[in-house]
């Protein structure tokens, strides 16, 4: 297997440590290592820049997923999961909007890939992502009302099983 079909694949087992290294320097940011996966935590006013970052200076071209989870009383949590194919490097973003914080700037500014996600997070969590290019419901009806993923979504016409 190759990775630039002109040699042997290689895993750069020092990617993981010199992404520490580089998000420490540039935004002070602590981050944790898990093989070839790198977790940060960024507060959501530097969102955009540590993706325009992970993308321009660690490489991280390719757009893998974005969700949120929510921690109930703590708020929504956004992740995401970005990845420099060639080096093998994957980086977990992850900001927290805080309790009752629904907005976080959007991420289709730096990749493409984020559109549908973002308006996918949109439709089932409700939250916004600032500065998106066509935030609307992608995967429920228009008329749909509620957010089916957040912990305190209740179907009427469904009882919730507990």
């Amino acid at each position: 297997m190759t990775i630039d079909g002109h040699g042997p694949s290689r895993i750069l087992t020092d990617a993981p440590a010199d992404a520490v290294s580089r998000l420490h320097t540039r935004f002070a940011l602590d981050a944790t290592v898990a093989g070839t996966l790198v977790t940060v935590d960024a507060p959501a006013e530097r969102w955009q820049d540590l993706a325009r970052f992970t993308r321009d200076d660690l490489g991280c071209l390719y757009f893998n997923w974005l969700s949120a989870i929510d921690w109930k009383e703590q708020g929504f949590e956004v992740v995401c999961r970005v990845e420099n194919l060639e080096s093998r490097l994957a980086l977990m973003l992850r900001t927290k909007l805080g309790a009752g914080g629904l907005h976080c700037s959007t991420l289709t500014s730096v990749w493409k890939g984020a559109d549908w996600m973002e308006r996918e997070c949109y439709d089932m969590f409700g939250v916004v992502f600032d500065g998106h290019p066509d935030l609307r419901r992608i995967l429920l009806g228009q008329d749909w009302e509620g957010h089916p993923l957040r912990k305190d979504f209740v179907d009427a016409q469904y009882a919730p099983y507990r």
